[in-house]
C-alpha cells in the first residue's frame, strides 16, 4: 500500500488509486497517517472533521469512517480502536511525507558537509515527491492545522537545492525560477536573498539591488519590519562586490593595515558600519530611545559613559532599540558602527577571540590575514590598535556576562559601546543601564496594528485585546501573533485569540517561521545555576501575583537565606522582577505570565523524563 499526503490525499495498491469518497473519510485517513503510528484521540479526529462545533453525533460518525476505511483498504493496513482514539498501522506501505524526510535529512546533511551535486539531487528526488498543495482534498481544519507546517518543510527542502546548485554555479539557470518564486513568497527573505545572489553572479547588480528594495517595501508593508540579517548581509555584499561575480569591476586601491606604533587607520579609507538594517516602523521605546541617544551623544565628547547597557527579559526588544538607538547617533560617530553578536543562536556565549576577529574583519583586518592564528593577547592589542583616536559605536548584541566586556572597549575615548544582553551586567566599566519591561496595552495594540492593520483589529476589539493580555506586552510575542494574522489574512483574530486562551498550548502558539518564544527563553534558563533553575521550575505553580521570599521559602520548603538567593538569580537573568516592597520592606517578586508557563512547561518535560526513567 502506497499512502500520499503531499498533494491530494491518496491510497494505492499495486499502483491502482483506492476509491475514497468525500472530504470527511480523506481527512480521517489523512489525521492517522500524519500521526505515524500514534494514537489519535476522538477529540482531535471532531475537530479535523467539524471544527469548533462538531455534531452531536460526532462519535459514530467517526466510527462510520473508520469501519469505511478498513474495508477499502483491506488486510494490508489495521486501523485499530485505542482509547481514547484510533490508531493506524501499516507496516509494509510506503508513505510519501516519510520520504521526503529522509531524503531531505540526506540532502541536507550532504550540504553541510560541502557535497553540492549529491545535495542537489537528493533534494531535487525529496521535491519531486510533491503533487501540488499538501492535504488537497481534506476539511479546511486539518489543512489550517498541518498544511502550514508541511510547506514550511517544503520550503525548507527548497531554499537548500537553490542554495546547492548555486554552489555549483547555476545561477544562470536559478534566475527564472527564483524570480517566480519571490512572487509567490514576497516575505520569504531567504529566497530573496538567493534571487539577488544569482543575479549579481549574472552580471546584473541593478536586479539584485531592486530586489532588495522591493523586498524591504513588502516587509514594511505587511509586517512593520525591516530585512532581516541574512537579507541586509546580502545587500551590503552586494555593495560592496564580494558576492562572487564573474567580473570584478573596477581594480580598487589596497588599503594598508598597520599593527605597531604607526596612525592605526587610513583617513581615505571607508568607514565601516556593520550594523543591522535600521527599523523605520519602530513603535514604542520613545523614552528609552532618546535617553541612549542623549546619552551616545555625550559619549562623543570622551567625558561621556564608555558603555551603554540594555538589558530586559527575552523578547522584549533589546537589540531593535538598540539597532535603532545606534542608526539615530551614526553622525556622533563618523569613523564607523560596528555590530557584533556575543552568544550563539542557543544562547551558548562566543569565544572572546572569535567576536575580536569579527570585529577586526569590520575594521579592515582581512579573513586571511596577519589576524589568522593569532593567539588573544595579540588579537586584543590589534583591535586596541586600529580603535585608538577613532570615534567609533560598537554595538556587542547578547552579552551573557560582563567578566570579558572590558576587552571589547575600543582604545578611543571618544569612541562608546552598547551593549545589550538578559542578564543584569555589573562589571562593565563606565557603564550606564536601561532596563526594558514589557509594553503596556496601548503600545502593543500599535506594534499588532502595525503587522496586522488597524480595520481588521477594530473589527474585532474584544479578541484583539485577548490576544495582547495573552501576549503579557512582550513585544516578540506581539510580533508573533501579528505575523501569524499577517500571513493568514481569512482568519479572524478571535481565531487566534481561542488558540491563545488555552495556558497548555500558548507558548507553542506563539511561534511562527523563525520567531520561536520558546526557543527565545531556553538560553535564559541554560545559563542559571542549577539550584536558581530548579527554584523556576519548582515555583511554577506560585502565580503572576507579587509574593515576598518568605512566601516562596514556604512554597520551596527551604530556608528563606537559600531561597533568597535562588530568586535574586532569577532577577539578574531577566526572568523574575522585583515590583516594589511589602509593609516591612522586604522586596516583593512577580513572574511574567510567559515565564510560568515556559517554567511549568519544563516541569511537564522533566515529569515526563523521570516516568521514562522509571519504566526503563
Amino acid at each position: 500500500m502506497d499512502f500520499q499526503v503531499l498533494g491530494p490525499v491518496e491510497a494505492r495498491k499495486g499502483g491502482v488509486r483506492i476509491a475514497l469518497s468525500g472530504s470527511k473519510v480523506h481527512t480521517v485517513l489523512a489525521s492517522l497517517l500524519l500521526a505515524r503510528g500514534r494514537v489519535v484521540s476522538d477529540e482531535r479526529l471532531s475537530s479535523m472533521l467539524w471544527g469548533w462545533e462538531p455534531p452531536a453525533t460526532a462519535g459514530a460518525q467517526i466510527y462510520t469512517y473508520m469501519s469505511r476505511l478498513r474495508k477499502l483498504l483491506g488486510d494490508d493496513v489495521e486501523i485499530d480502536r485505542r482509547p481514547p482514539g484510533y490508531v493506524l498501522r501499516a507496516p509494509h506501505s510506503t508513505f510519501d511525507l516519510l520520504e521526503f524526510e529522509q531524503l531531505d535529512r540526506e540532502g541536507r546533511a550532504a550540504l553541510g558537509r560541502g557535497r553540492h551535486g549529491e545535495a542537489s539531487t537528493l533534494l531535487s528526488r525529496a521535491l519531486g515527491l510533491w503533487r501540488g498543495a499538501a492535504l488537497g482534498n481534506v476539511t479546511e481544519y486539518l489543512a489550517g492545522a498541518e498544511l502550514a507546517r508541511l510547506e514550511e518543510q517544503r520550503l525548507h527542502a527548497l531554499e537548500s537545492r537553490v542554495e546547492a546548485d548555486l554552489e555549483l554555479g547555476r545561477h544562470e539557470q536559478l534566475t527564472s525560477e527564483l524570480t517566480g518564486l519571490v512572487a509567490e513568497f514576497p516575505l520569504r527573505e531567504k529566497l530573496r536573498a538567493q534571487l539577488m545572489t544569482a543575479f549579481f553572479r549574472c552580471g546584473q547588480q541593478a536586479d539584485a539591488l531592486h530586489t532588495y528594495h522591493e523586498g524591504r517595501k513588502v516587509l514594511d508593508e505587511q509586517l512593520g519590519i525591516e530585512p532581516g540579517e541574512a537579507l541586509g548581509a546580502t545587500y551590503q555584499a552586494v555593495l560592496v562586490g564580494s558576492l562572487g561575480a564573474r567580473s570584478a569591476g573596477p581594480a580598487r586601491t589596497a588599503v594598508t593595515v598597520s599593527y605597531g606604533d604607526e596612525e592605526p587607520c587610513d583617513p581615505y579609507e571607508p568607514r565601516p558600519v556593520t550594523l543591522p538594517p535600521d527599523i523605520e516602523d519602530f513603535i514604542g521605546r520613545g523614552e528609552e530611545l532618546n535617553t541612549l541617544c542623549a546619552q551616545l551623544a555625550e559619549s562623543r565628547k570622551g567625558g561621556g559613559p564608555r558603555a551603554l547597557l540594555v538589558t530586559g527579559m527575552a523578547g522584549v526588544g533589546k537589540t531593535a532599540l538598540a539597532v535603532r538607538a545606534a542608526h539615530r547617533s551614526a553622525e556622533y560617530f563618523p569613523d564607523g558602527q560596528l555590530f557584533a553578536e556575543l552568544a550563539h543562536p542557543d544562547g551558548r556565549p562566543k569565544k572572546l577571540a572569535e567576536v575580536l576577529t569579527v570585529l577586526l574583519r569590520a575594521l579592515g583586518v582581512p579573513a586571511d590575514g596577519p589576524g589568522r592564528g593569532a593567539d588573544l593577547d595579540e588579537l586584543i592589542r590589534r583591535y586596541r590598535t586600529r580603535t585608538a583616536r577613532r570615534r567609533l559605536l560598537v554595538v556587542l548584541d547578547g552579552a551573557v556576562d560582563s567578566r570579558e566586556l572590558d576587552l571589547l572597549l575600543p582604545g578611543s575615548a571618544e569612541a562608546a559601546v552598547l551593549i545589550t544582553g538578559r542578564a543584569r551586567l555589573t562589571r562593565v566599566a563606565q557603564a550606564r543601564t536601561t532596563v526594558l519591561t514589557p509594553f503596556g496595552r496601548d503600545t502593543s495594540y500599535e506594534l499588532l496594528a502595525a503587522g496586522v492593520g488597524r480595520r481588521r483589529l477594530l473589527a474585532e476589539p474584544d479578541a484583539t485585546y485577548q490576544v495582547l493580555a495573552h501576549c503579557g506586552g512582550l513585544p516578540l510575542a506581539v510580533r508573533i501573533a501579528g505575523s501569524r494574522l499577517a500571513a493568514r489574512p481569512h482568519w479572524p483574530v478571535s481565531w487566534l485569540a481561542a488558540r491563545l486562551a488555552d495556558p497548555d498550548q500558548r507558548l507553542r502558539e506563539l511561534s511562527y517561521g523563525g520567531l520561536d518564544l520558546r526557543r527565545v527563553l531556553v538560553p535564559s534558563v541554560r545559563q542559571l545555576p542549577r539550584p536558581a533553575g530548579r527554584t523556576l521550575v519548582r515555583l511554577a505553580g506560585i502565580g503572576t501575583e507579587p509574593f515576598p521570599a518568605e512566601r516562596a521559602a514556604r512554597h520551596l520548603a527551604e530556608p528563606e537565606s537559600a531561597a533568597e538567593e535562588s530568586l535574586e538569580h532569577l532577577v539578574d537573568a531577566a526572568l523574575l522582577d522585583i515590583c516594589g516592597v511589602d509593609r516591612l520592606g522586604r522586596p516583593l517578586y512577580r513572574f511574567h505570565e510567559l515565564v510560568l508557563l515556559f517554567a511549568r512547561h519544563l516541569a511537564t518535560a522533566h515529569r515526563e523524563r523521570e516516568r521514562s526513567a522509571a519504566a526503563r
